[in-house]
């Protein structure tokens, strides 16, 4: 099992825990935290099992779902998620998802959590091609995935169910000979 640490100058990542529960809820059950994702805010129960399921794939040979708590890298506080899913029939390719305490955002935390995104899955994993996918509404997702080096590769009509009904989706893309580890 490949144990994930990625250390940043503001951020770290490493696998959740179920330590890491209550610090997740905070995001994921967080209606400003979660109005660009493609369900409700979740319970504590929810992210509990959303933890667990986390930690049985982490032990998944090979590992294709990485869910990691972001890290303040001065007080070592959870303040966030990320996600990278390796594609099992594309296994050079695969989707990343993130989301942050609304505390810290404005920072531009976002950007240097795709930067560690990008770093981990092109130098650690091997990975040819990155990709995330947003929605059109989610400005403060644009800018963190542009400014990181990505570029908007198009959209995806009616891609997610939300609450609210089917969204589309704004689909962002970096390949590794055009990645810079900045």
């Amino acid at each position: 099992m490949r144990h994930v640490v990625r250390n940043g100058d503001r951020l770290g990542l490493r696998d959740v825990t179920e330590a890491d529960v209550r610090a997740l809820h905070a995001v994921y059950g967080d209606p400003a935290a979660t109005q660009y994702m493609p369900f409700a805010p979740r319970s504590l129960r929810e992210v509990a099992d959303l933890v667990a399921q986390a930690v049985e794939a982490a032990r998944a040979e090979p590992r294709l779902l990485y869910v990691l708590a972001v890290v303040d890298a001065e007080h070592r506080d959870v303040i966030g998620v990320a996600r990278l899913r390796i594609e099992p029939e594309h296994p050079h390719s695969a989707e990343i998802g993130f989301g942050l305490h609304p505390h810290q955002w404005g920072r531009g935390i976002g950007t240097d959590l795709v930067r560690l995104l990008l770093a981990f899955g092109f130098k650690e994993l091997g990975l040819h091609r990155i990709w995330g996918a947003r929605s059109p509404a989610n400005l403060p997702a644009q800018l963190a995935m542009l400014t990181a080096g990505m570029v908007e590769e198009g959209v995806i009509r009616h891609h997610v169910h939300t609450p609210d009904g089917w969204r589309d989706s704004v689909v962002h893309s970096v390949l590794e000979d055009e990645w810079i580890d900045r």
